[in-house]
């Protein structure tokens, strides 16, 4: 696993660095570069562990099969989901001296696309569509198709990865021959201890997001997970810890089927992923409150006092969060143990005061309420 990040300007404020602090998963194998200089640019240090990578066109001898079945069935339909696998698709066809006779036959078809990105990638292979999903689902497109009725007729789909199974049988159950072709397949990347180790940051909340574009990398992690017996556990971390972030419906619904709710933007594009990390992140993990010492603002990882950095040990820097959280409460000794997993060992609790007082420029910021137990000095 990779662990990367810039090192970001002290000049520099949050209002440009909005990741600065925090710990973000990449599980992409295709363009992960565009994402983790993207989530780097803005701040963030980035764990990248691909879950899956996409199989060599040359070694894919099922396309071709596939590929050349729809060629001589002379399809009436085709449903094209991804800008990507149709170009993989005609590419291919291409590299084994077909792609003239897959577009002639696409051609001859009345062609439905899932998005704008489909659809710009059918018009560039000089292909036209007749419709298009108003919600960039299959299941609308399916429900298109089945609106002008498919008995009797010969649907090819171009499928993205992960197979929506219903949408298929929907097409058979109302009188279709469906031909499927996958354009692009996945399979285990190189660096295979990388994967574990995200898991296990992500096990030990030692993330703030992690983000994923295609339903397979979810799958291929939810199996290594089941693997090193911490299925349940990654499950409970990603539900009350670690947040997941998804490119779009497709890719969450492994997610929303264990019991999770990712965070899903409105436009399924990598930049919107990227501005809705960045508003939850924001919203929901940024502490700020003016205090006696000065004006204080954690930033997941990132602790600065008047614009000034300041480096804190783990466990300080999990107290002082959570005194910061109370805004001035008085935090029990007992809460605070729990908290630290100290088991009640009060001379524990002590000393990780004593060193976040010690790491603060002014360890009077947080206060001892005698007999009861600490606060932060407002």
């Amino acid at each position: 696993m990779a662990g990367t990040g810039p090192a970001p300007d002290p000049g520099l404020d949050t209002a440009e660095l909005p990741l600065e602090g925090f710990r973000i998963g990449v599980t992409s194998h295709r363009r992960s570069q565009d994402l983790i200089e993207a989530l780097e640019r803005r701040g963030a240090q980035v764990l990248h562990a691909p879950a899956l990578k996409i199989a060599p066109v040359q070694e894919d001898l099922n396309l071709i099969e596939d590929t050349r079945a729809i060629i001589a069935a002379r399809p009436d339909l085709c449903i094209a989901t991804t800008a990507y696998g149709m170009r993989r698709w005609c590419e291919a066809a291409d590299t084994f001296g077909i792609g003239e006779q897959l577009l002639d036959t696409l051609g001859a078809t009345r062609m439905f696309v899932r998005g704008p990105k489909a659809r710009g990638a059918v018009r560039a292979a000089g292909l036209a569509d007749v419709g298009i999903s108003s919600d960039e689902t299959t299941a609308t497109l399916v429900d298109m198709l089945l609106a002008e009725g498919v008995r009797g007729k010969t649907v090819a789909v171009q499928l993205h990865g992960y197979t929506d199974v219903r949408q298929l049988e929907r097409l058979r159950m109302s009188g279709a021959t469906v031909l499927t072709v996958t354009p692009y397949r996945w399979v285990k990347p190189d660096g295979a201890d990388r994967l574990p180790r995200l898991i296990e940051a992500a096990c030990s909340g030692n993330l703030d997001v992690l983000t994923f574009t295609s339903a397979p990398a979810v799958d291929a992690m939810w199996s290594t997970a089941h693997e090193m017996g911490l299925y349940k556990q990654l499950v409970e971390s990603l539900k009350t810890t670690v947040a997941t972030a998804v490119v779009g419906p497709i890719t969450a619904q492994p997610l929303v089927d264990a019991g999770l709710q990712p965070l899903v933007p409105d436009r399924f594009r990598m930049g919107a992923l990227i501005r809705l990390v960045v508003e939850h992140l924001a919203l929901n993990h940024v502490r700020r409150l003016d205090t006696a010492s000065g004006r204080v603002e954690l930033r997941g990882r990132s602790l600065r006092i008047d614009g000034e950095a300041v480096e804190l040990a783990p466990a300080p820097l999990l107290l002082l969060r959570a005194l910061l959280g109370a805004g001035g409460a008085v935090l029990t000794r007992e809460s605070l143990s729990e908290l630290l997993e100290l088991r009640g060992s009060v001379h524990a609790l002590d000393m990780t005061v004593s060193r976040l007082r010690s790491a603060l420029p002014d360890g009077r910021l947080v206060e001892t309420v005698v007999k009861r137990g600490y606060r932060i000095r407002v």
